[in-house]
């Protein structure tokens, strides 16, 4: 091996695994990190225009053309429900996966193109659903198979760039999270009257910026990585890292479930609460001017926060800051019940949420349990944002139906100020 190449891979153990986070980092700097830092953007922005069109916009049109009015709300609840909790599995599942993969094409990259290959046919099928057990197999197959792509692109930081490093490549992720998530509302917004084309523009779309990253960024070959022995006692183990033993991935892992559940189980039903709640005629005119005005909010706090939690060395007060941000802005519809006071909440949010995806990835990569399983530990990380997405449409669902749209913003806040606060037990990051 040449010392180029060593100088493009991960500090490795006898046993060819990566060393812990901020244990042995890889010594920076690293061979292609700025190619792999521009490229995490378009990346992420491939999926995550999924998740801002899909269950936003075009999956709850859809439902409402097909199956009426009068049950939207539940029927959204039913869907997103069991299609989020297949995705909570899906995602350390993958991580397992890729974490053992051996190939010459590395152990994320065969994953990440598979997943999106079958997530785009997933997303074909959607598109021709005609019945609500069709548009629930097919919404739950496309969770499953993009998050067999995302749990190993989630790997990508551990894996391959210094901690020196992870805050500015947290928040070039996040930009591409947040612009993607928003983005796809501001697309999805103009095909709104055309859902069938919507879903295979965005297939193809995933396919192209998972194929190209993949082709820009090879993963490096694990064929000399020793395979540990399969056990099913490990296997099953993919969904729980003990509290006890690993603290401070149990408060970070809390802090984000708690900040996620309070943002979507509110933002989860924005097309009803345009249509129901604020009585706008039009919702698909308001949805882009949502999107881009929380999307500035993003750019201007991913773009500063980022980069100086890295200066000034600390995680936590970012988290700290956007988590309260955010239910500050989540009071603003509650108290004035005006879509000028959604935009106003847009643009707050989008800043608390930009704040908060600019560093939690990289607080998240230094608190990894095991450098052995880098994809599954972030599997279960991500159980964190998947898991209010499995359990906010059926709870929002059921504030809406006992309480009305307004009893959503309460719980919002209550969560994404606990959500705060459990970070600060954290000790292994300042």
């Amino acid at each position: 091996m040449s010392a180029s190449a060593d100088l493009s891979a991960p500090a490795l153990d006898q046993d060819g695994t990566a060393d812990a986070p901020g244990v042995q980092d890889p010594p920076p700097p690293v061979r292609g990190m700025r190619r792999l830092m521009g490229w995490i953007i378009p990346a992420n922005l491939g999926i995550f225009m999924l998740w801002g069109a899909i269950p936003g916009v075009l999956l709850p049109q859809q439902i409402t053309v097909l199956f009426g009015e009068q049950d939207k709300v539940a029927n959204l609840a039913l869907v997103a429900t069991i299609g989020a909790f297949a995705a909570m599995i899906a995602q350390p599942v993958a991580g397992q996966l890729s974490d053992r993969t051996r190939s010459r094409f590395g152990r994320r990259a065969p994953w990440m193109i598979i997943g999106t290959l079958a997530g785009g046919l997933a997303l074909t099928g959607l598109a021709f659903a005609g019945t609500l057990t069709g548009v629930v197999i097919a919404w739950t197959l496309v969770q499953i198979c993009y998050n067999l792509a995302q749990g190993p692109l989630s790997a990508i930081m551990p894996d391959r760039v210094p901690a020196a490093r992870r805050g500015t490549f947290s928040a070039l992720t996040g930009i591409g999270v947040m612009a993607g998530a928003l983005g796809g509302q501001v697309v999805g917004s103009v095909f709104f009257d055309s859902i069938t084309a919507g879903y295979l523009i965005f297939a193809a779309v995933s396919v192209l910026a998972l194929g190209l990253f993949t082709m820009a960024n090879p993963d490096h070959p694990s064929t000399g990585t020793a395979r540990e022995p399969f056990r099913l006692r490990d296997f099953l183990s993919t969904f729980w890292i003990n509290p006890v033993k690993h603290p401070d991935f149990a408060w970070a892992f809390l802090g984000r479930l708690l900040l996620y559940t309070g943002y979507f189980a509110v933002t989860g039903y924005q097309l009803f609460l345009l249509t129901d709640y604020f009585h706008v005629a039009e919702p698909e005119s308001m949805i882009p001017v949502l999107g881009l005005t929380s999307l500035v909010g993003i750019l201007l706090a991913t773009v500063v926060s980022g980069p100086l939690s890295d200066r000034v060395g600390r995680r936590k007060p970012f988290v700290f800051g956007s988590a309260i941000t955010t239910a500050v802005a989540l009071l603003l519809p509650w108290m004035w019940q005006d879509v000028t006071a959604w935009t106003l909440m847009m643009f707050i949010s989008g800043f608390g949420f930009g704040m908060f995806q600019a560093v939690d990835t990289a607080l998240m990569s230094e608190v990894l349990p095991s450098a052995k399983s880098f994809a599954k530990d972030l599997g279960v990380v991500n159980i964190a944002a998947t898991l209010p997405q499995t359990l906010a449409p059926g709870v929002a669902g059921a504030i809406v139906l006992a309480f009305g749209y307004a009893g959503l913003f309460p719980v919002g806040i209550a969560l994404s100020v606990l959500g705060a606060f459990a970070v600060w037990p954290i000790k292994a990051v300042r």
